[in-house]
């Protein structure tokens, strides 16, 4: 295989993860929660989304999470934004690198953001515009891009021409998202070559969720093709909204051992980040499903 010396791992759990727990964690744990992983070497951390409390009640105290955690020099600390005000927000916190989520089928956009595709694009090209004029970095999240929940099969072609428009206006990264984890290893290589024909590779980040047990080997499959950058989250922190009951995110855990196997760099340091985990499991009120996580769980009981 063509392996990639090192991959970039993008932590998602405190925003991806913790918005679908149903139990509010309170803001000094999320706090707590963000300082381990920091202190586990991750380069990128994701630790909030300043969006309506109405909708997403779990991210209300985004400023407060972002003005107490202890930022590490070496990672980069990014918020989710919707919109215009959303931005704002997030730049009068001090946030300097925000992410914006297209969706690659027009019912999953209408359903989630109540726009079309086009009209979510108009929107964000504003938030793009916006931000590089604060000095701020803009990353990408392209959902639905191995399927639908409403419309099924999502053709490739149309991912890679939206990741293309994200990237023109300003993204400096999109992650090409498997939001409810259907995408499966034959799906990758068709996937990737159209974003690729639009987007370079070094600027491809791949989100896969373990819904159907197949995250790890579509990453497998994506790194023989040249992409290294993944999402993950701590312990596979959240659930998956269009599958209840379901595993939710890619585990950290999971393919920093996976990873670390196969000779890769990732700069993580798997202890500190096993004691994220443990600490965050302590404050949702269930297990966290990483297979590796509870192994070593197990082993050390």
């Amino acid at each position: 295989m063509n392996l990639p010396q090192r991959v970039t791992l993008v932590e998602v759990g405190p925003r991806d993860g913790l918005q679908n727990e149903t139990d509010i964690v309170v803001t000094g744990d999320k706090i707590a929660f963000i300082d381990r992983l920091s202190q586990a070497g991750l380069p990128a951390i994701e630790i909030g989304a300043f969006v309506s409390p109405k909708w997403v009640p779990q991210m209300r105290d985004a400023a407060e999470v972002f003005a107490g955690i202890e930022r590490r020099s070496g990672t980069r600390y990014s918020a989710l934004v919707p919109n215009l005000a959303g931005l704002e927000r997030a730049h009068s916190a001090g946030v300097t690198d925000i992410a914006i989520f297209a969706a690659a089928s027009e019912a999953f956009s209408r359903k989630n953001i109540n726009q079309s595709i086009d009209e979510s694009l108009v929107t964000y090209a504003a938030v793009c515009r916006r931000a590089l004029d604060l000095g701020m970095r803009v990353r990408a999240y392209l959902s639905t891009a191995f399927g639908c929940p409403f419309e099924g099969k999502v053709d490739p072609q149309r991912v890679g021409i939206i990741a293309g428009k994200l990237i023109e206006m300003g993204a400096t990264e999109v992650a090409v998202s498997d939001t409810i984890g259907i995408a499966h290893p034959g799906q990758v290589p068709a996937v990737v070559d159209a974003v690729a024909a639009h987007v370079s590779m070094d600027r491809i980040a791949l989100h896969f969720h373990d819904t159907r047990g197949n995250a790890l080997a579509n990453v497998l499959a994506a790194l023989d093709l040249g992409i290294a950058t993944f999402d993950s989250s701590a312990g596979g922190l959240g659930g998956c909204p269009y599958a209840p009951g379901a595993t939710g995110n890619l585990a950290t855990e999971d393919l920093v051992y996976m990873l670390d196997g196969l000779g890769i760099d990732t700069g993580v340091d798997m202890k500190r980040l096993l004691d994220a985990s443990v600490f965050i499991e302590g404050r949702i009120g269930h297990a966290l499903p990483s297979r590796y996580y509870r192994a070593e769980r197990a082993r050390t009981a």
